[in-house]
């Protein structure tokens, strides 16, 4: 069995420790460095005899962030696997970080056992994600459909209005109703698309989204 050298850039010392006291236990994983951020990492990189076949790296750390810190150390460590461990489950980070070069995701609420088994694949060239994180990654990639669908005619009808730029009682004048019942619409389709303002239905509306 090939050993795999790791090392671990953590700034939480009981998250630490606890990945050290379990990596140290197992016969096919070599701890070679733990650091509090990517910053003492690189300082101290120099000093090792060996380089990590894989490092488990925060998000946020001490100094620069985790995603901040991957092309720095893809730099230095090009052949290297970078697997985020971390509370950030934001889309937004998730995505930042793969673009980075991170090749896995895993959250924090992960067990050690999981983070073994992803290490693993990892290792063997494969990726891993924790299934909280890849439905993310599907829901990011899987088609949207037509949120018009979601509308009534009478809705379209008021959406078109706002997009014109009239107001609520220009558009109860046109459609012959009350602004209160132009209000009550407006509440309804705010509630359908999932938005909070005008703002927003206008910007859906111009990126063809309706």
């Amino acid at each position: 069995m090939n050993t795999i050298s790791l090392a671990i850039i953590e700034d939480d010392v009981l998250i630490q420790e606890s990945l050290e006291d379990f990596f140290s236990a197992q016969t096919n994983i070599e701890c070679l460095q733990i650091a509090s951020s990517v910053e003492q990492y690189l300082k101290d990189f120099d000093a090792l005899i060996k380089v990590p076949n894989i490092i488990l790296l925060d998000i946020n750390l001490l100094g620069m962030s985790g995603i901040d810190g991957i092309p720095l150390l893809l730099n230095e460590l090009p052949k290297t696997n970078i697997i985020m461990l971390t509370t950030f489950e934001d889309n937004d980070s998730i995505y930042k970080a793969l673009c980075a070069g991170a090749c896995s995701y895993l959250s924090k609420k992960t067990s050690l056992k999981k983070i073994l088994e992803a290490i693993e694949i990892v290792n063997n060239g494969g990726s891993y994600m924790s299934p909280s994180i890849a439905r993310k990654i599907v829901n990011r990639f899987t088609p949207k459909h037509n949120q018009s669908n979601l509308l009534t005619p009478r809705q379209k009808e008021i959406v078109t209005g706002i997009v014109d730029g009239k107001s609520y009682k220009m558009i109860a004048n046109d459609l012959f109703v009350s602004i209160d019942t132009v209000r009550t619409h407006i509440k309804n389709i705010y509630k359908a698309l999932e938005i909070h303002s005008k703002a927003e239905l206008i910007r859906k509306s111009f990126d063809n989204k309706l």
